[in-house]
């Protein structure tokens, strides 16, 4: 279990935090296509042999989480063809998309609503919101986690440049 807060209120994380060399958890998380109004299933190994950036935001509708996605975003440009990044929150679905296509928001976001399982298997579950815990992870080709940065903090966005230099490394690598 770990730490995290916002404001004065504490707050309890269910889950062991993952480290640098661990093997990144498979998950099955949703994504919605507006598109064709329809969900699909996602798993981290659907892009094995990519680079993979896990974006992890307690709501897109919230003013940190808006923020940190839209620099995530505008990021996104920057980053080799080999890299694919992911926006993961409880939203539902639907909530994700229409957020998305508001901001003009080209990056796939996963919807982790149907299950805790990803929030205790990355250490990121919050008990009190049942919400996720702000952090940002980078999987590499190999399914190895190279970077992982956990937010205490939940008012404050994760160190972008840190984790875009284990992009690169890992995108290199």
């Amino acid at each position: 279990m770990g730490e995290a807060f916002e404001l004065d209120e504490r707050l309890t994380v269910i889950g062991n935090k993952l480290q640098p060399g661990d093997a990144a958890p498979d998950f099955i998380l949703d994504s919605f296509d507006s598109e064709d109004a329809t969900a699909q299933s996602v798993r981290l190994t659907d892009s094995k042999g990519m680079v993979r950036v896990l974006n992890v935001v307690n709501s897109l509708d919230t003013p940190v989480c808006h923020v940190e996605t839209l620099h995530r975003e505008k990021a996104l440009g920057e980053l080799p063809s080999n890299v694919r990044l992911h926006t993961i929150s409880m939203d539902l679905p639907f909530v994700q998309a229409r957020w998305r296509a508001g901001q003009k928001v080209t990056h796939q976001a996963l919807s982790a609503h149907r299950s805790e399982q990803f929030g205790q298997e990355y250490g990121v579950l919050l008990k009190e919101w049942r919400l996720l815990r702000r952090a940002v992870f980078v999987v590499d080709h190999g399914g190895r986690i190279v970077h992982a940065e956990y937010v205490a903090d939940q008012m404050q966005e994760p160190d972008h440049i840190a984790a875009n230099k284990a992009v690169g490394q890992a995108a290199a690598g």
